[in-house]
């Protein structure tokens, strides 16, 4: 099966769903997306089954696809332009605090309550995992999903400030993540760097992303007040968006941090005076279309992937043990943050809303994929597709009502 065949498919299957969806249950569109997903590869199992040359060849056809470089390669740097792009600049300003610690040391943190207790669960249950390796697992599932996060917002009932914090944390904490998650991994692997140097990695390529970015996303609203013509401009997003992601990364900067910042940019209220009403509709059209529809797919690739997930029954225990500790963490991470900056006496439920609405997703699932080849390594991806896919299904379905009952009136 050639890549245009496959992708045909692919995107039948995700318009057939969506299409079912919108005509039945209604469902949030990624959750849709990841029971489509889910299905199809139920399906292809029991095919290959039935009829193992038929079976056969399509899993072959879709083990071909490399998820981690689909998303961390490609799709990446247009989900977080199109995501940013929808973030209110001024309040994500004002909560600048709550997002950046949230996205560092809540990360940090986050990374040492899974990892430490994957560890002391996998010892409890018999189940053998360093505590190195315990940690990487930490790492890669502790940045909220900027992806399912941004997606799920969309359909919930927030007031700015906390949809400032939840798509701040969301879009700058993928940046951190990836170079924990490196930094761990080479551990792992032998190489060992020093706390200070890999703290001096965190810092640097966050802050050397944010400045090309900016600066790639200043330049490029310049040029936008020299010219009316929608096309152009629309055009110049879209390098934007692709040239600092790809700059930054060749110049091993963080390429989501850049995507973020010029996003932001090209999405707030001084940008979109550079450009004429006719213009700012089509580029917001473009960039919206942009997201939905890779938005579903990824969601439905991600669903897929359970044709590569392996788990032994002893270890759907340590699974089940990490869908709770990443939530726990969540927990214990955004209480203190919340009554240190007095969240919990401006809105109500408002840890709680924050905590639930830190999900996890592609992104996880993508970065347990770049593990190498190793003993542990189907145990990391199938705890990390647990965790991700628990955190699409269930709490992307349970986070619109929850937001809608805290700001129900009491009566």
């Amino acid at each position: 099966m050639s890549p245009f065949e496959l992708a045909t498919l692919f995107l039948t299957a995700v318009a057939a769903g969506a299409w079912l969806n919108a005509r039945t249950a209604r469902l949030p569109h990624g959750v849709a997306m990841l029971f489509v997903g889910m299905l199809g590869a139920i399906l292809i199992a029991a095919l290959d089954r039935l009829r193992p040359d038929l079976g056969a060849g399509l899993i072959a056809a879709i083990g071909r696809v490399d998820f981690a470089k689909t998303v961390l390669g490609y799709m990446l740097a247009f989900l977080l332009f199109a995501g940013a792009m929808q973030v209110d600049l001024a309040e994500l300003r004002r909560r600048r605090l709550s997002v950046w610690t949230l996205a560092t040391i809540g990360v940090m943190a986050s990374t040492l309550i899974v990892g430490a207790g994957l560890w002391l669960a996998a010892r409890w249950l018999g189940v053998e995992l360093p505590l190195v390796w315990a940690l990487v697992f930490g790492a890669l599932v502790s940045p909220t999903d900027p992806i399912a996060v941004l997606a799920t917002v969309k359909r919930g009932r927030l007031s700015k400030t906390l949809q400032a914090i939840l798509q701040g944390e969301a879009l700058f904490n993928d940046g951190v993540g990836i170079v924990v998650f490196t930094a761990l991994l080479a551990l792992a692997t032998g190489v060992s760097p020093s706390p200070g140097r890999v703290l001096g990695s965190v810092f640097l390529q966050s802050a050397g992303g944010l400045a090309i970015g900016t600066i790639g996303g200043l330049l490029v609203i310049r040029a936008m007040r020299g010219i009316d013509d929608f096309v152009v401009e629309v055009s110049l997003s879209l390098a934007l968006a692709m040239g600092v992601y790809s700059g930054a990364q060749a110049l091993h900067l963080s390429g989501p941090i850049a995507a973020v910042a010029a996003g932001l940019l090209m999405g707030d209220g001084h940008a979109r005076g550079s450009t004429s009403t006719t213009t700012d509709v089509y580029l917001r059209s473009f960039w919206t279309l942009v997201d939905e529809i890779l938005n579903a797919l990824l969601f439905f690739l991600l669903g897929l992937q359970l044709l590569i997930v392996r788990l032994e029954a002893r270890e759907a225990g340590l699974c089940a043990a990490a869908v709770g500790l990443v939530l726990a963490a969540r927990f214990a991470v955004v209480l203190p943050w919340g009554a240190y900056l007095h969240l919990r006496h401006e809105e109500r439920g408002a840890n709680l809303i924050l905590a639930w609405g830190g999900l996890h997703g592609a992104l996880s699932l993508a970065l347990a994929l770049s593990v190498p080849p190793g003993p542990h390594r189907p145990l990391i991806l199938a705890a990390a597709y647990a965790v991700a896919a628990f955190s699409v299904a269930a709490q992307g379905l349970t986070f619109g009502p929850l937001t809608r009952a805290m700001h129900r009136p009491d009566t």
